[in-house]
């Protein structure tokens, strides 16, 4: 894999699994996710909240705050395990990109381009 495609990958999957972690992890402390504090969407989670409801999971349940820390959490060590080009990380990883298409709008974007450029340097 050529070297600034592993940066982007990098920097894509800390983004997404870095604010995953994060807004999990806070979540589960302090009650709930950030959100804007004002506006037309103030108080209200993505669009990702629909579709995990859809399928029968409260987006602020402790079990959907659970899973943002998990999924972050395993993502960054995918990752981790991809950089330092361990055997079968590059597939690894590209599973945990296909997981986290959900994530809308913004970790769709980010795992689609994660899997675009895993597609094109395999």
């Amino acid at each position: 894999m050529s070297h600034w495609a592993s940066w982007v990958i990098m920097v894509l999957v800390l983004i997404n699994a870095g604010w995953m972690t994060f807004d999990g992890s806070r979540a589960l402390i302090v009650g709930d996710y950030v959100t804007p504090r004002s506006g037309e969407h103030a108080g209200q989670l993505g669009p990702w909240s629909g579709l995990v409801d859809a399928v029968g999971i409260g987006p602020r349940s402790t079990l959907m705050k659970s899973i943002f820390v998990l999924y972050g959490l395993a993502y960054l060590g995918t990752m981790l395990a991809f950089l330092l080009q361990l055997p079968g990380s590059q597939k690894a990883l590209l599973l945990m990109a296909v997981l986290g298409l959900w994530y809308l709008p913004f970790g769709t974007l980010i795992n689609l381009i994660v899997i675009v450029l895993l597609w094109l340097e395999r």
